[in-house]
């Protein structure tokens, strides 16, 4: 895991004056959000932006424009954040989208999160791949699998499926990381990485 962290922080050694902004994207039930939250205690001053919470009641993947203009745009001039999407607002969501200033990292994941649209703001990116048939087993865990459920997701992959082509973000990415993985190692410490993709 730290030795993950430090390719990811060497992919800008010249940042200066405002946390790196680090990418994990992957499709949904990868383990985007574990991940994030164990690298989150290797770095352990940063913080993480969900950009479910960006999307939250506004679209599945039309968010990129709202992110980049109040999150990660401050945060690229050293800026804190406290951004309350105008969905939160419509539907009464209380609280809001906030970032403090003077942070080393913020670790900004979710799915279509490395895309073309942002690359400008973003310092150095890690793609979560998994087992498209495992990822579904785990999501059904984690959010049941009521028929407004298996409708949620039926709606999300009509989306996620083109993005993901489109936009193609392992070829992007710094680091290509497993998911779950077969192969022997501590999740808790450990990152299995693939090898660089050739140009």
């Amino acid at each position: 895991m730290f030795d993950a962290v430090r390719q990811l922080r060497d992919a800008s050694p010249d940042v200066t004056g405002r946390p790196r902004l680090i990418a994990i994207d992957g499709r949904g039930g990868a383990g985007k959000t574990t991940l994030a939250g164990r690298l989150r205690k290797v770095e352990p001053h940063s913080a993480i932006v969900h950009t479910d919470d960006v999307a939250w009641n506004h679209a599945y993947f039309d968010w990129g424009a709202v992110l980049s203009e109040n999150i990660l745009q401050p945060l690229h001039r050293g800026e804190s954040v406290d951004f309350r999407p105008d969905a939160w607002i419509s539907h009464d969501r209380s609280g809001s989208i906030t970032v403090p200033a003077g942070l080393d990292v913020v670790w900004v994941e979710g799915t279509g999160i490395i895309r073309e649209e942002v690359a400008p703001w973003l310092d150095a990116s890690l793609y979560l791949q998994g087992d498209l048939d495992e990822q579904e087993r785990l999501l059904v865990r984690r959010d049941g699998n009521s028929s407004e459920q298996q409708e949620h997701v039926a709606n999300w992959l009509r989306e996620e499926v083109p993005f993901m082509l489109r936009e193609q973000p392992w070829l992007r990415a710094t680091l290509i990381v497993a998911g779950p993985s077969r192969m022997a190692h501590d999740p808790d410490t450990e990152l299995v990485v693939a090898p660089p993709i050739s140009p």
